[in-house]
Order: C-alpha cells, then sequence, then structure tokens
C-alpha cells in the first residue's frame, strides 16, 4: 500500500479547486490594474487618501502602487490568505482524518511504521502545496507579462513564492495541531478560526507598529513594501520561519510516535 500516492490522489481535486481559484482572484485584479490604465495615478491618489492606519493593515506600498507589481502586493495578501486555509486544512486533516474516519486501526495494523505513515502524508501534503503553487505561478506569470511588458518578474517572483513560505508555516501549524488534539470532527472549522486569528493578530500589529507582534503572525513575516523595495526578505523572519516549520514537524513527528491512537 502506497500511502504517499493515495494520499496525493486524495488531494487531487482539491489541488486543483484551490489553485484555480487563487489564480483567478490574482488574474482578477491583474485585468482590474490593466482596466485602470491612464486612470492609475488617480487611483493612487485615491489610495493614498486612505487613512494611515487601513494603509497599515493592508499592507499598502504606496511609491509602487501605479506599478503591476505593486498593485499586485496590494492585493496579494488575499491570495495569501486563501493559500493559508489550504495549507492549514492539509496539515489538520494528515492525522486527524484517520480517526475520524475510523481507519485508524487498520493503517496501524499494516507492517509500516508510524514515522514512515507519517512522513508518507507530509510528503503528499508538501507536494500538495508545491503543486499548487506551480499552477498557481503557471497561470499568473503569463498573464502579468502580458498585461505588462515591463513588469519585473523578478520582484513578482519573489512575492508570489511567498504564499509557499507561508503555506509551510500554516502546514506545520496543522500537523502539531493533528496530532495533538487527534479526533478533530470539523478540520475546516479549526482551519478557519486559526487562520483568520493569526490574519488578525498579523493586522493588529502592523496596525500598532510593533515589530514583535509580527513574529506572532505568519502573514507578516514577509513584508511586500521590504521586498518591493529591496528585492529581500527579512532575514530574521525567514530564519524564524525555517525554525518554527522544522521544530513543530520534528515535535509532531515525537508525539505521534508516541501516541496512543484510537480509531473509535
Amino acid at each position: 500500500m502506497n500511502i504517499f500516492v493515495h494520499e496525493l490522489k486524495a488531494y487531487s481535486k482539491s489541488i486543483i479547486i484551490w489553485a484555480c481559484s487563487m489564480s483567478a482572484l490574482a488574474i482578477m485584479y491583474i485585468f482590474i490594474f490593466k482596466g485602470l490604465g491612464n486612470d492609475i495615478e488617480q487611483f493612487k491618489v485615491f489610495i493614498g487618501n486612505f487613512p494611515e492606519v487601513m494603509k497599515k493593515a493592508f499592507n499598502i506600498y504606496l511609491d509602487s502602487i501605479s506599478t503591476l507589481v505593486g498593485f499586485y502586493s496590494f492585493v496579494f495578501s488575499f491570495v495569501v490568505l486563501c493559500g493559508a486555509i489550504q495549507a492549514m486544512n492539509l496539515g489538520t486533516a494528515i492525522v486527524s482524518k484517520e480517526l475520524r474516519e475510523k481507519t485508524a486501526d487498520f493503517l496501524m495494523t499494516k507492517p509500516v511504521s508510524r514515522d514512515k505513515i507519517l512522513t508518507s502524508k507530509l510528503l503528499a501534503a508538501l507536494c500538495s502545496l508545491a503543486i499548487t503553487n506551480i499552477i498557481y505561478l503557471g497561470l499568473t506569470i503569463p498573464v502579468a507579462v502580458a498585461v505588462s511588458h515591463d513588469v519585473n518578474l523578478k520582484l513578482f517572483l519573489m512575492l508570489s513564492i511567498t504564499l509557499f513560505f507561508v503555506q509551510l508555516m500554516f502546514m506545520a501549524m496543522g500537523i502539531i495541531i493533528s496530532v495533538i488534539v487527534g479526533k478533530i470532527k470539523s478540520v475546516i472549522t479549526i482551519s478557519l478560526s486559526t487562520v483568520f486569528g493569526f490574519y488578525i493578530i498579523g493586522t493588529l500589529g502592523s496596525v500598532i507598529g510593533d515589530e514583535k507582534v509580527r513574529y506572532m503572525s505568519p502573514f507578516r513575516y514577509f513584508d511586500m513594501a521590504y521586498i518591493i523595495k529591496n528585492a529581500a526578505y527579512e532575514t530574521s523572519y525567514t530564519i524564524v520561519g525555517i525554525i518554527f516549520v522544522i521544530v513543530s514537524i520534528a515535535t509532531s513527528y515525537l508525539i505521534y510516535v508516541k501516541k496512543d491512537v484510537h480509531a473509535v
């Protein structure tokens, strides 16, 4: 029994739905940018009149809002929000679905170690996120180039890749919740409440301007304005994010291998 292939097949429909939905959202806003045309400067003035609190909340980088990359960064936060929900769903369902569907006892009777089971499920989830991002990039980049021939592809790609990084953090978070809690009746409820909770925390952190609060929300680990201005990621947040993912997954293995698993 190939657990990895089985899990990946189970996620195939979800991958297509999430990838196409996020791509459609991004492409819609790219075409909105094209539709603004010569009115983009007026749009910039309009955005500039927003209260400072609102501009901080939505991480608006006004200096580049009149470019495709700047406009894209403004709406990309909503794409990341969708991607976080997908990743959280995957992570939370890794273990809990076996308990919820009462198939855990069947799985444990197979000649496969627990760590191999978790590894196969984890790799399937990682591949699902990777495929989602490949589809997303494959659909949005050609549209961005077609709409604006002078688009800065390096910055566009750097902004877009942060989606995968944020998803990794939420997937790791979902996994550790899954192995600790065990049987979860509604994965989507846990996912939505967790993702929106961290989104609100990140927004509040931006509004009050407290850098320490940024560490509490994966949504604020990659500041769009900083990336556009410096063509780089903030080292401290990137390192903390990597450590969080590694520690969360390692802890999940330790708990899962030793924990009693009851199917009913």
